[in-house]
């Protein structure tokens, strides 16, 4: 069964009657070259692969023939039909309907892949729940390798944008926190059934075994970096003074401290410069100044 083939979906999605929902983001992807290229960035035959969203499980094939084993969670239960057809023959492939955000993701990985070498997640995400899905499975540190996604092609690239350069914002700040990543390469509308109005992109984030920063509050950190890029425009004194009730003065002394004009805006700091900042500003609270 070709998948990828643009009537043979359709007639499968028809015969159940299945219609794509607006709030649910689904645009099934029938691009034939698209997922082999994301299954063998993510996956070989000793990985375990946790795909989230299979659609109609076209990505979820190609994954079923690199992987040792796949398990899928999709939300949309009308999907059950369609799924039992175009999954058919994948003995590998497990799949789970439910919430992402809600299932216990860690305890999932270790009663599913524990004979894999390695686990990697690899997904078509709807693109309204883009970075809450990423974050959630970097912040849960869950025992994973890499995260293979695609996403919408703006969200890539302010994703995996160089900490310190115009493209970067707070989620750049905390997803380079705990994975590396880069894009590897494009996918035009008209590769979706039905085609969505922007493009999109695969990006890939190779999770970090340790941040390359050590923080002393990281949840206080994060709150910090949000404050930084509230205000892009804004100077990062005048930005997180009003932000976090943090005194000017202390804020530049931060930033002299760390060899920064006292002008500079969030964006031009890197991950270590943030760092410096941000300790020497709550250093400097807790000792009164």
């Amino acid at each position: 069964m070709n998948l990828a083939d643009f009537e043979t979906l359709q007639k499968i999605l028809r015969s159940e009657g299945f219609s794509t929902k607006k709030s649910l983001g689904q645009n099934f992807l029938v691009d034939p070259t698209v997922c082999p290229a994301m299954a063998a960035a993510a996956c070989d035959k000793n990985t375990g692969v946790l795909e989230i969203g299979p659609g109609a499980g076209v990505l979820t094939a190609e994954l079923s023939d690199v992987a040792k084993r796949v398990v899928t969670i999709e939300l949309d239960e009308r999907l059950k039909p369609v799924l039992k057809k175009t999954l058919a023959d994948k003995n590998n492939v497990e799949i789970i309907f439910g919430d992402a955000m809600k299932i216990d993701l860690a305890k999932l990985i270790n009663e599913k892949f524990s004979d894999c070498d390695k686990v990697a997640v690899c997904a078509n995400l709807p693109y309204y729940i883009t970075s809450p899905i990423i974050m959630h499975l970097l912040e849960s540190r869950l025992p994973i390798d890499n995260i293979t996604v695609m996403v919408q092609k703006e969200a890539a690239q302010r994703l995996c944008a160089e900490v310190g350069s115009r493209e970067a914002g707070a989620v750049t700040v905390a997803v380079n926190y705990y994975a590396k990543g880069e894009i590897l390469f494009g996918v035009p509308s008209e590769s979706f059934l039905p085609p969505p109005k922007v493009d999109s992109a695969v990006i890939k984030l190779s999770v970090r075994t340790s941040p390359e920063i050590t923080l002393s509050d990281e949840k206080k950190f994060f709150s910090f970096v949000k404050a930084c890029f509230a205000q892009r425009r804004k100077t990062l004194v005048n930005t997180v003074s009003s932000s976090m009730a943090v005194s000017k003065q202390l804020i530049k002394e931060a930033l002299n401290a760390s060899g920064l004009k006292e002008t500079a805006r969030s964006e031009e700091l890197s991950m270590s410069e943030l760092a410096n900042v941000f300790e020497y500003i709550f250093k400097g609270e807790k000792n009164g100044n």
